[in-house]
């Protein structure tokens, strides 16, 4: 099993670990499995902070040094997980997380999220 780390999971686990739930806490501190994080999250987490939504100190520099912090690696976006978007549910209306959703399941992972509205997906996931 292989975990990925939704954009909220993500920054909880490097800013604010008190926010996540005890396993998810579990799984970006002492993972039993590898854990990844998209490059959809991190895309997102840029956009976020060039529109003034998000300020994350020194994101530059320190974002890199979360993903090896956590030591993570980046999953890439493909093709296949663009066309997996195409036939997902219009359940969820963030196009970050439709993408993270179809990546999970293009990949076979584990999305680790407390998003209810992700939930309603046929995705596997935890939190």
């Amino acid at each position: 099993m292989t975990y990925l780390l939704d954009s909220h999971t993500f920054l909880w686990a490097v800013q604010a670990p008190e926010k996540l739930s005890r396993k998810a806490r579990r799984i970006c501190e002492q993972p039993a499995a590898p854990v990844v994080i998209s490059v959809a999250t991190i895309w997102e987490l840029a956009v976020k902070c060039s529109l003034g939504q998000l300020s994350i100190p020194n994101f530059n520099v320190t974002l890199p040094e979360w993903v090896r912090m956590l030591q993570t690696r980046v999953l890439p976006l493909e093709a296949a997980h663009a066309y997996a978007v195409y036939g997902l549910p219009m359940l969820h209306r963030d196009p970050f997380d439709r993408m993270l959703i179809a990546q999970a399941l293009a990949e076979d992972l584990t999305l680790v999220t407390g998003d209810e509205q992700i939930h309603h997906y046929p995705v596997k996931w935890t939190w």
